[in-house]
């Protein structure tokens, strides 16, 4: 089971902040868990409308959505974080 962190606008389209889900066959990185995610309804699919514009990060390390993913991973989504 991975754990699903989901933060800002992101948290606020899916409607949730987490949920824990057993990775799906055929879902092995960042890219094709998003694709399963959207898949899901259209909340998802509106906070991954812009996949470009989301981040991600592994077990707290940021990474590409190329990224290998496995159960008991925690994998955040979060948007670009800026400076001040």
């Amino acid at each position: 089971m991975a754990k699903i962190l989901y933060f800002a606008w992101i948290r606020q389209k899916i409607g949730k902040s987490e949920e824990e889900l057993v990775l799906p066959d055929g879902v092995s990185n960042v890219r094709e868990l998003v694709s399963n995610l959207v898949a899901r309804g259209p909340g998802y699919a509106e906070a991954f409308r812009q996949a470009q514009a989301v981040r991600c990060a592994i077990n707290q390390e940021h990474k590409p959505f190329d990224t290998t993913i496995k159960d008991g991973d925690e994998i955040a989504f979060f948007p670009p974080v800026t400076g001040g």
